[in-house]
């Protein structure tokens, strides 16, 4: 918070975020902190900007409790995802897209290893139509090799029906068919040594 010192630019007062379709409240958040961290709000708490005085603001593209996982971040550092095991990895998937929205690359960066930290058999399959989807390389990499390494309980958890990007199906498939072709050449190397 040190930014805030002595910076005459920064804006005073409080905000209230309105959040999501229902426009539930985030109360009384400092503007000059939110603007210490992050840019978009900087420009947005402005000079010539609407926003500079508004008491309300409305953030209609997320919902209430991943927008308040990112105001505290940006208030108190605290990274949370919450306690919800199986929606830890939508919550990091919801709060990185905020973190590259709000251009806070620390907090993206956090969220990222916290989805690579989440691939499991039932996450596997919707963590790699985001990770194509989002364009992470490390995190498309990791899911594939999961799910060629974890296939049975992969199918078992039900990730083959959460398949719905036909790009990542075709993706699958290649691997698989790479393994089959793989193993047949093992095969036949092993064949040979035995003759």
């Amino acid at each position: 918070m040190a930014k805030t010192w002595g910076d005459a630019s920064l804006p005073e007062g409080k905000v209230t975020f309105l959040v999501g379709d229902d426009e539930e409240r985030i109360e009384h958040v400092s503007k000059n902190n939110l603007c210490a961290r992050s840019p978009v709000f900087r420009t947005m708490f402005g000079i010539g900007m609407k926003e500079r005085d508004a008491a309300e603001v409305t953030v209609s593209h997320t919902d209430l409790a991943s927008f308040t996982a990112l105001v505290r971040y940006l208030l108190t550092d605290k990274f949370d995802l919450g306690e919800e095991v199986g929606g830890r990895a939508q919550r990091a998937l919801d709060l990185r897209e905020l973190a590259q929205m709000y251009q806070v690359p620390r907090l993206e960066l956090l969220c990222a290893q916290a989805l690579q930290e989440s691939v499991a058999p039932a996450t596997a399959v919707p963590l790699l139509e985001a990770a194509h989807t989002l364009g992470d390389g490390r995190l498309l990499a990791q899911c594939r090799r999961f799910v060629a390494d974890h296939a049975a309980e992969v199918r078992a958890s039900g990730g083959v029906e959460q398949l719905r990007d036909f790009g990542v199906a075709k993706g699958l498939l290649g691997d698989a068919l790479d393994q089959v072709a793989q193993l047949k050449g093992a095969m036949r190397a092993l064949r040979v040594a035995e003759s």
